[in-house]
């Protein structure tokens, strides 16, 4: 996003995420968003190496390598 486009509602959304964010077991995470398919992608480990996904009932993929979650997907994730 270029610094221009960057608005202070912005910021908001991010600064009321911070407690969430902090608040999170894994203390690294890597973040994309595509918004052509509307899917949010959460990393806490780079590269992933899942060995096993679940697709729950609400529209979130679970990636787990063993029995430690390594990252989530988020389907449809604008509606949410």
């Amino acid at each position: 996003m270029a610094l221009a486009q960057f608005r202070k509602k912005d910021l908001g959304s991010i600064l009321n995420a911070v407690p969430a964010l902090v608040g999170m077991p894994q203390k690294s995470m890597w973040v994309d968003y595509d918004s052509q398919a509307d899917v949010l992608y959460i990393a806490f480990e780079r590269p992933q190496r899942a060995t096993d996904s679940e697709l729950r009932d609400d529209g979130v993929i679970l990636h787990r390598r063993g029995k430690r979650i390594v990252g989530v997907t988020i389907l449809e994730a604008s509606e949410r």
